[in-house]
């Protein structure tokens, strides 16, 4: 690395940046970066400059030397970067609120990382990243790209199979939460060395084992769960119900909140259908908490990221892929839980997925943590059944035919008629058509 340490930030006037600028202030004597670069696009200028802003007044009271830079130039910011994290979402919170609401009106899960709206956000998404992920190979090719855009399993596989850049990791805050609560259950101080075993897919993980201090407390925490005396940590984008007893004791596992679509599948879409009955989606709450947010941003007292940022959904992102960065940069060998493919480790899985779970990350980057090398076989078929989706949506998204994002729609459990799959497929086609170029010609076809 050079002694200029240089980051870039696409999705610069996100909501998030605060949040990763605080991680950055943190841990400024282990990662002295003298340049932060907050990229956007035409439509995101105002938020842009508002988020700007107060990163120039955190800066500041932080008394570090860290020089901000704003710009609609993605590629002006790359030149000599060593970091790049991608924090964006083409169509803002307006396209997340079809994603949701158009699989409502049928009948189905609308949910921006799983099933119809999931894929959509995939088809709009990977082609941006992977035009990024172009720039980054031209302009700054020893640059790391941390991406926390979701899908972020999704785009993690799509980066891996479709391009032959490497130095990618997917970042996601689900399992930064699990490991909170999990600290917090346990009643663990800082001095205490944790390590989890974490597995699966972004946002299918499964814990299965705790190690505090070398010794196993899985049992005590599990038990915790299945009785009802914990609730395990979810996020603040989904309904907090609890897993059942026979679930949690008969697999044997901790899973993550986001198992709820397809564990109870039948209560939270009745939950969500309800909400969109009266009119609600969690877009619209998310766009309110938004504005909130950015009416607060514009408060020119304020110089701190303020704690109502934590209401948002993908709270501690930003914290998670300051620590990657850290890892890399300082090659700290640390553990930690990120989207990477694990090239034949797990033995009882292809060996060209991308997964989620426990890893070390250095200077060359992350690698499977040795204690995990089998998936537990009881959730196997549920995890290939999301990695075929996976697979098939990132194909899609590469090819622009309707067959392929049908097939993408078809594989994903949340989906139950093949007509409804292509009402579905035909009506976010032509809803998102400005925002998928790729699918020009198809589009055309379905009008």
């Amino acid at each position: 690395m050079s002694k200029k340490l240089k980051v870039v930030t696409i999705g610069g006037g996100s909501s998030y940046t605060p949040e990763l600028l605080e991680g950055f202030i943190k841990r400024y004597d282990e990662l002295p970066i003298t340049e932060l670069w907050l990229v956007d696009v035409e439509g995101g200028k105002e938020k842009q400059d508002i988020i700007f802003n107060l990163c120039q007044r955190m800066v500041e009271r932080a008394g570090v030397p860290i020089v901000m830079h704003k710009t609609l130039n993605r590629r002006e910011a790359l030149v000599d970067a060593d970091f790049v994290t991608t924090q964006l979402r083409v169509g803002q919170l307006k396209a997340r609120e079809l994603d949701e609401r158009i699989p409502l009106s049928h009948g189905y899960l609308g949910q921006e990382t799983n099933g119809a709206g999931g894929l959509f956000k995939g088809l709009r998404t990977i082609p941006v990243i992977f035009d990024i992920i172009k720039d980054v190979e031209e302009i700054c090719p020893d640059a790391w790209v941390i991406n926390f855009t979701n899908p972020a399993g999704m785009v993690t596989e799509a980066v891996f199979r479709h391009t032959q850049f490497k130095k990618f990791i997917g970042v996601c805050n689900i399992p930064v939460g699990m490991k909170m609560f999990i600290q917090d259950v346990l009643k663990l101080t800082p001095q205490d060395d944790l390590s989890i075993d974490l597995f699966g897919l972004n946002h299918m993980v499964f814990i299965k084992d705790v190690i505090v201090n070398g010794e196993s407390r899985f049992a005590e925490l599990l038990d915790g769960v299945a009785s009802g005396t914990l609730t395990a940590g979810s996020v603040k984008n989904i309904f907090d119900l609890p897993f059942s007893e026979g679930l949690i004791r008969s697999l044997n596992l901790l899973p993550c909140s986001y198992l709820l679509y397809y564990f109870k599948q039948k209560e939270m879409l009745a939950i969500e259908m309800g909400e969109f009955y009266k009119g609600g989606a969690r877009a619209t709450v998310v766009q309110k908490v938004e504005k909130q947010l950015f009416d607060l941003y514009k408060n020119p007292d304020l110089n701190v990221k303020p704690k109502e940022l934590e209401l948002r959904g993908g709270a501690y992102y930003s914290d998670a892929a300051c620590e990657v960065i850290s890892a890399i940069y300082n090659d700290k060998q640390t553990e930690q839980y990120v989207n990477f493919p694990h090239n034949g480790h797990i033995d009882n899985i292809p060996a060209d997925w991308a997964v989620e779970m426990t890893c070390t990350i250095g200077r060359d980057g992350a690698k499977p943590h040795p204690r995990i090398t089998h998936f537990d076989e009881k959730v196997l078929g549920l995890i290939y059944t999301i990695k075929g989706f996976e697979i098939a949506a990132s194909n899609a998204a590469i090819s622009g035919e309707l067959n392929d994002v049908l097939l993408a729609m078809n594989l994903s459990p949340l989906i139950h008629s093949d007509k409804d799959a292509e009402i579905l497929a035909r009506e976010m086609l032509l809803a998102h058509e400005k925002l998928l170029p790729n699918f020009a010609k198809t589009i055309a076809a379905l009008k």
